[in-house]
């Protein structure tokens, strides 16, 4: 009998930890790419745009209100479709921006690091919008691809933790409504 009380009550701790840990994976995924287009430029280079939805949550948007500027980064790679996991990716960028209030004229930045100054918007769901907005990044030269290989272009963003101000740290990197991010999204890339 004490036996099958204490697999029970392992059963329930385990049962309850794995929830736990779904329901922080799941609420680390607020973000999404909606979009992602490829093409061919006059130069003979790839160029990429996109459009992610950044629903940042409660807290973060708190903080954003507050004065505190977030900072996400967005990873883009150019892999060939299949590589393995070792495999150099043919491209590998990473963009740093960020959106911040600026209480005194009541506007919301938008810009990429390393500058500071950028797009000003009225509304924060203008400036949500315009940070998810990725307009003609360049990704490589097509002479870079051979023509009988298949090829992907893969894109994540999440929250930056790391650019966030000191003492909120620590709080961002216990709580799971911090913990922002889109996971790997893949587009086909033919040459």
């Amino acid at each position: 009998m004490r036996f099958r009380r204490a697999r029970t009550r392992w059963t329930t701790l385990i049962l309850g930890a794995l929830l736990a840990w779904v329901s922080a994976a799941a609420a680390g995924e607020e973000f999404q790419v909606q979009r992602l287009d490829t093409r061919l430029d006059d130069e003979g280079g790839y160029r990429l745009s996109a459009e992610i939805d950044y629903a940042f949550s409660a807290e973060a948007l708190e903080a954003l209100d507050n004065g505190v500027p977030l900072t996400v980064l967005v990873h883009i790679q150019v892999r060939r479709s299949g590589a393995w996991l070792w495999e150099d990716s043919l491209a590998d960028l990473q963009l740093r921006r960020a959106i911040r209030y600026k209480p005194l004229s009541e506007r919301y930045q938008v810009y990429t690091l390393p500058d500071t100054e950028g797009r000003s918007f009225v509304s924060r769901e203008a400036a949500l919008r315009a940070l998810g907005e990725l307009l003609d990044i360049h990704l490589l030269s097509a002479d870079r691809l051979a023509a009988d290989s298949d090829y992907e272009v893969r894109l994540r963003t999440a929250l930056e933790i790391e650019a966030l101000p000191l003492p909120l740290r620590p709080m961002a990197y216990l709580k799971p409504a911090w913990k922002l991010s889109s996971g790997w999204t893949q587009w086909p890339l033919r040459p």
